[in-house]
């Protein structure tokens, strides 16, 4: 748990998948991205599912939701889906249950972020949390359920379709603020209306850059994942979130990485050093 002055912002975890190394670091050489992300004998680099638990105001919002449990046997293999910890089970540890949670922030509607979203109940699909609103771009809303042959993968209908259906959908466009101190902020790049989650408190500030900068590996500005629709637009918007992480000393939490989930960044010449933030 980090606390920025009475808010809250808990680590929570639903597993871990792995995907293809040379997807993930985009035009970057294996010879430099295996040194600190080894792949497996399929070419695939772990990934975490680190999903931030904010209490503010009364208030506690998700972020994200992993992948959740809709996977059929030969999904769990090619995308090697460790469900040895879930948001559920995460949430219990906390004495929640999905009925505490008041909002859900999709910063976007793949299947790693929103897979979670929902759960089968009689053979069917239902928002996994009842009681929550679930706030998206209106823009990622409408790429999500008009997809292309480009994207089409990474978008299941079934977790975002009956959170409409279910009246529990709050569409957002531009930066808008869901809770006192916690804002969405779309920067793109990732996807068109891809955002990100800002979090301030006590005088401190995190940041939540899910696949702008999934992991620590990918700090540095070329490291683009070759999943991104407009790599171009990644670059620049890390290039302005890291000129805020670094003069302003924000935090940041990498919602992909398995070893170091918060850190600090300082610039040493033209490179970014991380801090480990101890939860």
């Amino acid at each position: 748990m980090i606390a920025l002055g009475e808010t809250r912002v808990h680590l929570l975890s639903d597993g871990a998948f792995a995907l293809d190394g040379g997807a993930m670091f985009g035009v970057v050489p294996r010879a430099i991205w295996q040194k600190t992300d080894p792949p497996d004998e399929k070419n695939r680099v772990p990934l975490a599912l680190n999903v931030a638990l904010i209490e503010t105001a009364g208030k506690r919002i998700l972020v994200d939701t992993g992948m959740g449990d809709k996977w059929a046997e030969k999904e769990r293999s090619i995308y090697g889906i460790d469900r040895t910890r879930t948001l559920a089970g995460s949430l219990a540890a906390l004495g929640l249950t999905p009925d505490d949670i008041d909002i859900v922030v999709n910063t976007h509607l793949h299947f790693d972020h929103a897979g979670g979203n929902t759960r089968i109940v009689d053979g069917k699909p239902v928002p996994a949390f009842p009681k929550a609103r679930y706030v998206v771009q209106m823009g990622e809303w409408e790429d999500a359920t008009h997809p292309h042959e480009r994207n089409r993968a990474s978008y299941l209908e079934e977790n975002f379709v009956p959170i409409a259906e279910a009246h529990q959908l709050e569409p957002v466009q531009g930066e808008s603020q869901v809770a006192p101190g916690v804002r969405v902020v779309p920067v793109g790049g990732h996807t068109a209306y891809h955002q990100i989650v800002v979090v301030e408190g006590g005088g401190e500030t995190l940041v939540i850059p899910t696949d702008l900068i999934p992991t620590s590996s990918h700090l540095p500005l070329p490291f683009v994942m070759g999943y991104d629709l407009f790599p171009v637009g990644t670059l620049e918007a890390k290039r302005r979130l890291m000129k805020d992480v670094v003069e302003r000393g924000w935090t940041l939490l990498f919602y992909h990485d398995t070893k170091i989930p918060f850190g600090k960044v300082q610039q040493v010449k033209d490179k970014f050093v991380l801090s480990e933030v101890k939860a």
